[in-house]
């Protein structure tokens, strides 16, 4: 596996299991994450082993989120049936998807900030992954998808449960408070075909597994996410599919968010007022 990351003061890196060197080191040509993404897509992204700098471990650097800024951030809901049932909903025969601001996003790290309690009491949330495209595409069959996405990260979602329950039409509010999304810290891109079936997906509060499923359990694999939504509107690099939680957890100030993508990352995030 490779990864493109970032520095928390901007530094854009490509890593592997051994470390971190500067994406310059490798690709002279890139100056930014952004630029790299449609060589990930590829599969022509260099080797940080290949490197003219030393690998840096993770553990000494300090991560901001992969990019510097996303393009369109999409959100599927609704995506395992087992989570559907726990909201007493059925699942949908299309992907039931919304879209979120920019302004949601918080880096890696966090910290979620719950709205005031005279707007939320209660606020859920959810351990996804996401799909970061690569390439600018539209009308992609499932086959081509592989094609133009650069990569996969760990995300939390959180939702203002009860701002939702009043009235769904209020999702695009109860889905877009500041820091209702956070990315993982590194972009995973694989260096051959993912299996994504048989990954699990997880949520943790304080440690506790609140719930876990494997992708192969989506009503909506990621490849038919982004073919179907590459026939409403033109992707482009930087573009977000956030795939769907296989369950949400309620959280409060003081606990400890974590997203686990098997062979992908994870991310945490403390939660806060």
């Amino acid at each position: 596996m490779k990864y493109l990351a970032r520095t928390a003061t901007g530094d854009p890196l490509l890593g592997d299991d051994e470390g971190y060197v500067p994406l310059s080191a490798v690709e002279p040509d890139a100056e930014s994450v952004r630029d790299a993404l449609p060589w990930a897509a590829a599969g022509t992204l260099g080797d940080a082993a290949d490197a003219t700098a030393d690998p840096v471990p993770p553990a000494d650097l300090s991560f901001g989120a992969p990019l510097a800024s996303f393009g369109k951030l999409w959100g599927i809901g609704l995506n395992y049936e087992e989570h559907a049932g726990d909201l007493d909903e059925q699942g949908p025969e299309e992907p039931a998807s919304f879209m979120k601001p920019s302004s949601v996003l918080t880096g890696p790290g966090g910290p979620i900030r719950l709205p005031p309690e005279s707007q939320s009491e209660r606020v859920t949330a959810e351990a996804e992954l996401a799909v970061v495209m690569g390439r600018t595409c539209r009308n992609v069959t499932e086959d081509e998808v592989e094609d133009v996405i650069a990569g996969f990260l760990p995300v939390i979602d959180m939702t203002a449960e009860d701002v939702l329950q009043r009235n769904p039409r209020f999702l695009t509010r109860a889905k877009s408070y500041d820091t209702f999304l956070v990315p993982g810290p590194a972009l995973a891109v694989p260096e051959e075909p993912l299996d994504l079936a048989g990954l699990s997906v997880r949520t943790e509060v304080d440690g506790e597994v609140r719930a876990e499923n494997e992708i192969g359990n989506m009503l909506f694999p990621p490849a038919e996410i982004v073919s179907f939504h590459s026939d409403v509107m033109t992707l482009e690099p930087g573009d977000l599919f956030s795939t769907g939680t296989p369950g949400a957890a309620p959280i409060d100030p003081g606990d400890e968010v974590r997203a686990v993508v098997e062979s992908v990352g994870s991310v945490d995030a403390p939660v806060t007022r």
